[in-house]
């Protein structure tokens, strides 16, 4: 993605974003979810680069690049959960390019790239799971930026995670 913006009165938001494979499932039911998730030899890339001169507003531009993504949230008396993700991907990669001039408020740049990600909340009294996660990509993230004349904070993050899993029972 390519933005230039220039002069605008108000907010300036951007964001890029590519997913190898999502799931969410949200049920109030008893459940048996199965989940399998592979990406072969391809790239997910999510690229952005932006300027932005003169915003009155906030600035938040933001690149995010996911192999494979599932969420599991229940609220029944059993949930038992079965999830398989295998990233083979090239490079889940995001690139956030940012050149930020003259900002009236806060300035906000992130980019996260990502292998696997698991997560399920339920506060369900019995819930098996089972969870794998096999990663072989190169992850990679990465924020490059020249931010000028801001009147508000700065914050620039970024982040390459190879496998995420959170469960929350309660």
């Amino acid at each position: 993605m390519n933005t230039t913006v220039t002069n605008t009165a108000g907010n300036v938001t951007g964001s890029s974003a590519s997913v190898g494979n999502n799931l969410e499932v949200v049920t109030m039911n008893d459940a048996n979810v199965t989940n399998s998730q592979y990406v072969g030899q391809v790239s997910i890339a999510a690229d952005q680069n932006a300027t932005v001169k003169n915003a009155n507003g906030t600035v938040s531009l933001q690149s995010q690049a996911i192999c494979n993504a599932a969420d599991v949230s229940t609220d029944p008396h059993t949930t038992a959960v079965t999830s398989d993700q295998e990233c083979q991907a090239n490079d889940p990669s995001a690139l956030l390019n940012a050149k930020v001039i003259n900002a009236g408020n806060d300035v906000s740049l992130a980019s996260q790239a990502v292998g696997n990600s698991f997560s399920m909340d339920t506060n369900a009294a019995y819930m098996p799971v089972q969870n794998q996660q096999l990663n072989n990509s190169a992850i990679a993230s990465t924020v490059n930026s020249t931010v000028k004349n801001t009147n508000g904070n700065v914050t620039v993050n970024s982040s390459a995670i190879g496998n995420n899993a959170q469960i929350v029972q309660y």
